[in-house]
């Protein structure tokens, strides 16, 4: 019952009690006066009110019952609701929770799916870099095998090279020039035979000048890692050595030896004076290495004069024959081509580097990125939920109020306001 009934009983029992009382005093007011004149009236009526006010009485227990009734049954509804409210609310958190858990396993193997398709090219380009690396190192090896066979036939080479040399000394008895070009041909083939290119690794007759302004043209410029340099000069005088093999007497040999000596330390001088290693534009190092063309005969000036080696280098000249050169020059070649490798497995390592670190914050921004989407969308759900789901939602709270009467200008989506009517039912 609510308070409007309440109200009613009250002013019910209120204007009966008010009519008695009137009845009750007009009653005693004319009973002096004509009590045995209106006394049947007065009783008549009395018993009227008597029967008005147990009628009123009746109906006020009836409704005092009525409104009992009603308060109780409003209590148990009140009661069923909140059961009601709490069952809702715990079933909504399970559903949250179960839709939470299959977003969470949902998302967590589409971001794994996601990093492996990421990961894999990284890996493809680690094992490429694994196999590159493993590749220089094997081409070292094979490149180490093969200077040591070319040390090998170094002997044989160099047997041609004198023979040759010796099958042509007579041509080169003429002029100097003569004898000079003849060194610069076996230099040149030496050169070739240790595998240095020309143009690349060396250059010849190119000219450079001294800091006093004279200008000098080395045979040839030999070109180091780390951009030095190497000189090498082919004009010795072998005119004294060929006529110590043609000797036929020991007094001719000896005369022949001396000046052969002599030849060779001039040239020393000659070359320590021309200070190679000054040379404008050129790092090269504190020596220059003197050529002798024919090995017979520059053995035969290094076991003659003991001194003649150690003369020379003190005067930053070095002395080399055909063989001692191919070794040095096949030393430098070797050293090209590990600065070659190691210059591609910097490259590489470089790359690789770069690549990973491009690749890790690439990562790194997806996994922020997939947090950012995983709150977005719990925030989403928890959205949804209260606007579409359970038996209160605001959907339906919406649409109970536009049955009620209010008079909105716009409607809901229909399909929205079926979700929320289902979702309401199944609960």
């Amino acid at each position: 019952m609510d308070n409007i009934t309440l109200i009613a009983v009250a002013l019910l029992a209120a204007a009966a009690g008010y009519m008695i009382g009137l009845l009750l005093g007009r009653a005693r007011a004319s009973a002096a006066e004509a009590k045995a004149e209106r006394l049947p009236q007065v009783e008549g009526r009395l018993i009227e009110s008597e029967q008005q006010l147990n009628a009123l009485n009746a109906q006020v227990a009836t409704l005092t019952m009525q409104l009992t009734q009603e308060r109780n049954q409003s209590n148990e509804k009140l009661a069923l609701l909140q059961s009601a409210r709490e069952e809702l609310t715990h079933q909504f958190k399970n559903l949250a929770n179960d839709i939470l858990e299959e977003k969470s396993k949902r998302f967590s193997e589409q971001n794994q799916q996601s990093l492996g398709q990421l990961l894999d090219p990284l890996k493809t380009k680690l094992q490429e870099f694994q196999g590159k690396v493993e590749q220089v190192y094997v081409q070292e090896g094979k490149d180490r095998s093969a200077l040591a066979e070319q040390v090998r036939q170094l002997m044989e080479l160099n047997k041609t090279v004198s023979q040759e040399a010796n099958n042509l000394t007579k041509a080169l008895k003429g002029s100097n020039k003569t004898q000079g070009n003849w060194g610069e041909l076996v230099l040149e083939r030496v050169l070739e035979g240790s595998g240095l290119r020309k143009g690349e690794e060396y250059d010849v007759q190119e000219s450079h000048t001294l800091p006093d302004g004279r200008r000098l043209q080395p045979d040839v410029v030999v070109h180091l890692p780390d951009d030095r340099h190497l000189v090498i000069d082919a004009k010795a005088t072998l005119v004294a050595y060929e006529d110590y093999a043609n000797a036929e007497d020991e007094k001719h040999r000896d005369a022949a030896l001396k000046r052969h000596l002599d030849a060779v330390r001039s040239h020393i001088k000659g070359l320590s004076d021309k200070n190679y290693q000054d040379l404008y534009g050129l790092k090269s190092l504190d020596f220059v290495l003197m050529f002798i063309p024919i090995e017979p005969a520059f053995m035969l000036a290094v076991t003659h004069d003991r001194d003649l080696f150690m003369d020379a280098w003190n005067k930053n000249v070095l002395l080399v024959s055909p063989s001692t050169l191919l070794f040095v020059v096949r030393t430098v070649a070797n050293l090209w081509r590990q600065e070659a490798q190691t210059r591609n497995a910097q490259d590489i390592a470089k790359r690789g580097a770069e690549l990973y670190d491009k690749l890790a914050g690439f990562v790194e921004d997806m996994e922020s990125l997939g947090t950012r989407l995983h709150q977005a969308q719990k925030d989403y759900d928890g959205a949804i939920n209260k606007l579409s789901t359970g038996r209160g939602n605001l959907i339906r709270q919406a649409e109970m109020l536009k049955k009620l009467g209010v008079k909105p200008s716009k409607s809901l989506p229909a399909p929205m306001v079926e979700i929320a009517n289902d979702a309401a039912d199944m609960e």
